[in-house]
């Protein structure tokens, strides 16, 4: 349950990221590059090992999964005490519509052999460039847009992402976007390689919910 939850809140910080790019045009720098790094990171020692072994670094998918699946009449302490917070007691139906559609895409993937081989060749190159580039470099955050772009969306049930027009319209923009989405895949793949089923999110929601507070604590 500790490794479904933190997929699950992986997932959640990665559709969270992806509305505030397309809505602000803005986004927590390190909480994008720890998804980023997610994506390269191929064969960890542990579930945790892929977010950079500290539970800091997905504290606000946690939050945010405390919130969308716990009861809305209650906020947890741990979560950040700002203008925001009656906000975010509210499910956002949005939010949920791009958790959903990323964990349908990933089943879409894993049905596919010839595309998750060729995913993984994709990502195989991607490392290569970190020799000469940073994660969060224009170069790489193209590279990975292009790996959603040319893999991913092809599976169908492409994901609609909305927001304000100006800043969809921004290539920058729309690149992290889809790099957003494609670590958004691989949450949701490591998601159903330690046992997440779509099932789990309907009748586990208060054990996940306690999980991500128990390991929101420890932070």
């Amino acid at each position: 349950m500790k490794d479904q939850t933190i997929t699950l809140a992986a997932i959640c910080q990665a559709a969270y990221l992806v509305q505030q790019v397309s809505r602000t045009g803005q986004i927590d720098e390190n909480a994008f590059k720890v998804l980023l790094n997610s994506i390269a990171v191929t064969s960890p020692e542990n579930t945790l090992a892929v977010y950079g072994g500290e539970l800091v670094n997905i504290k606000q998918g946690l939050e945010l999964l405390i919130n969308h699946l716990g009861d809305s009449s209650s906020t947890s302490s741990h979560v950040n005490n700002d203008a925001n917070t009656k906000e975010k007691k509210v499910k956002d139906p949005e939010l949920t519509r791009y958790i959903i559609s990323l964990i349908n895409l990933e089943r879409k993937l894993i049905k596919q052999p010839k595309q998750l081989a060729q995913l993984g060749e994709r990502i195989d190159d991607s490392k290569r460039q970190l020799e000469h580039y940073s994660i969060t470099s224009e170069t790489l955050i193209s590279s990975f847009a292009s790996i959603y772009s040319d893999i991913i969306s092809p599976l169908g049930a492409r994901i609609q992402v909305t927001g304000e027009p100006s800043m969809l319209k921004q290539m920058a923009n729309q690149h992290k976007i889809r790099a957003l989405l494609l670590s958004g895949i691989r949450a949701a793949v490591l998601w159903r390689q330690v046992g997440g089923k779509r099932r789990n999110i309907l009748f586990s929601r208060s054990k996940i919910v306690k999980t991500a507070q128990q390991l929101l604590n420890t932070i």
